[in-house]
């Protein structure tokens, strides 16, 4: 699936579900903005574009990104790339980081990325939550 853009007069937040592993963070984090029962389910105008981005770049997949129109900072990537791995869970990708394809093709260009760890993704290099179904430990 594509990524799927939602916007006010302030911020546009975008959103690719094949990238989402389901932390559920923006549900948590500003549950009037991401409501799962709503249509459309992110309504970025339903809250201060500055706690909108503040939530988005807590998504640790980068499956929600988002674009300031208001003249406010846009998202800054850390100050060097840094990679770890998660208890039992995927590697964590933080930075600006470019991942290629086995042909040099850009995969992602984004400030955040999950990648799979447990090798049973069905979107690898991606995390899709897999780890949670097959008890993976590491």
């Amino acid at each position: 699936m594509a990524r799927r853009v939602y916007s006010s007069d302030k911020i546009n937040v975008s959103f690719d579900s094949a990238l989402c592993i389901h932390t559920a963070n923006c549900l948590r984090g500003l549950p009037q903005v991401f409501d799962l029962d709503a249509k459309p389910w992110i309504s970025p105008d339903t809250a201060s574009p500055e706690d909108v981005a503040e939530v988005v770049e807590r998504c640790p997949s980068g499956a929600l990104q988002y674009e300031r129109l208001d003249g406010g900072p846009q998202e800054q990537p850390e100050a060097e790339p840094l990679i770890y791995a998660t208890q039992n869970g995927p590697l964590m990708v933080r930075g600006d980081v470019k991942l290629l394809d086995a042909d040099g093709n850009v995969k992602s260009d984004g400030h955040r990325m999950t990648l799979c760890r447990c090798g049973e993704s069905s979107n690898k290099p991606f995390c899709d939550s897999t780890h949670r179904k097959n008890g993976f430990e590491g």
